[in-house]
């Protein structure tokens, strides 16, 4: 671990580092399965669909950076190269055939509730430790992941 400004102790500090090493690997798959469905989107549903999914891609580059940064502040490092992310990954891998508007919105969901596993995961660890600033920045993570995950399920129903 290196030097950080966090008055938190050293194995807490690493502890949670991990954690959220794990969610940033996580955070960054699902940032590039939304761009693959964005990418792909086929069907009636798709001039409401493209636009929502590359806002969620978006949102996912702005939590990863900030999860990774909060590693780094720690006195972590951050690992997000692609050959760490495709070993580390929590998610179920997307399947590259996809093209139907409804199977994307349904893959998706089910991916940005797997991710808020490891987020909710992460900021109970934060939490057991007294980190008070990533269980506020994973807060801020889940509630719109969550969001997120709810306007696609709403999007499959009726």
């Amino acid at each position: 671990m290196f030097r950080s400004p966090s008055r938190l102790p050293e194995d807490a500090r690493a502890r949670i580092a991990d954690t959220l090493n794990a969610s940033l690997a996580d955070g960054l798959d699902l940032q590039l399965q939304v761009k693959v469905a964005h990418w792909n989107l086929k069907g009636p549903r798709f001039p409401g669909l493209h636009p929502l999914f590359d806002t969620f891609a978006t949102g996912l580059t702005v939590h990863n950076d900030t999860i990774a940064e909060r590693v780094v502040t720690l006195g972590g490092r951050a690992y997000g190269t692609a050959n760490h992310v495709a070993k580390s990954s929590r998610l179920p891998v997307y399947p590259p055939e996809t093209a139907r508007d409804v199977d994307h919105a349904l893959l998706l969901a089910e991916r940005f509730e797997s991710y808020l596993q490891g987020v909710q995961t992460a900021r109970t660890v934060a939490g057991e430790h007294a980190d008070a600033d990533t269980v506020d920045l994973l807060t801020r993570v889940v509630t719109e992941c969550e969001k997120n995950a709810w306007m696609l399920r709403a999007s499959l129903e009726g």
